[in-house]
């Protein structure tokens, strides 16, 4: 072996540790993730996306990330919440209101990013949208102020209608501040509002048999 080649070898050799030291030291990170009140089909959807953009960015299952998800009912969403911030994750995707609201419950040192939250301000998430604070940051879908435009387009589509009822869950507090906005542009839109407290689908269904829709008498 000529003198070049085996200093080669010897430098290539010497490099091998070190190599195997690095591999060593990157640690696989922890991701939490908790699909809350999603249609299974949609969840699964969400989550491929999710998974495909962290390995555009050079995370991936098995290699240097480890993901852990848990798909929560009403019945059983704070238990879900719960055991993944025992899991002590280095970050957790939390989605919709009825996602973060348990997950913030259960933890306020786990960094917490959150997606298709209405109103995070109002509902007491965050302290401001500009400066978060505490442990959670993320997304928000849409402002109330933009329940009070569906009650116009309503207006628009029929603009005899005087009256409405408005579905909403009393247990999160989006669905109240959502019926606040409607409530404050119905009055210019000469429309009486009767709010219908639903909790799932099978109240909404049984809403709809008992009520008795009939032409308004102006129309």
């Amino acid at each position: 072996m000529r003198r070049r080649d085996f200093i080669g070898v010897l430098g290539g050799a010497a490099a091998w540790p070190l190599a195997a030291r690095a591999q060593q030291r990157e640690r696989a990170r922890r991701v939490g993730v908790l699909m809350g009140l999603l249609d299974h089909a949609e969840g699964e959807a969400r989550l491929a996306a999710f998974a495909e953009a962290l390995r555009q960015l050079g995370w991936s299952e098995g290699r240097n990330l480890r993901i852990d998800t848990r798909w929560a009912m009403a019945d059983d969403i704070r238990r879900h919440a719960a055991e993944l911030a025992a899991l002590a994750p280095d970050v957790i995707l939390a989605t919709g209101n009825a996602g973060l609201a348990p997950m913030l419950q259960a933890t306020r040192i786990v960094p917490i990013v959150f997606v298709t939250v209405i109103d995070p301000v109002g509902a007491g998430f965050v302290a401001s949208l500009a400066k978060p604070g505490g442990n959670a940051t993320g997304f928000t879908i849409y402002e109330y102020s933009m329940s009070g435009k569906w009650l116009e387009l309503l207006k628009e589509i029929s603009p005899r209608v005087t009256r409405a009822a408005v579905l909403r869950d009393p247990a999160l507090a989006s669905g109240i501040g959502q019926f606040g906005a409607v409530q404050i542009v119905a009055p210019s839109l000469g429309v009486d509002l009767t709010p219908v407290d639903v909790r799932d689908a099978g109240e909404i269904e049984r809403v709809r048999e008992r009520v008795e829709w009939r032409p308004d008498r102006n129309g």
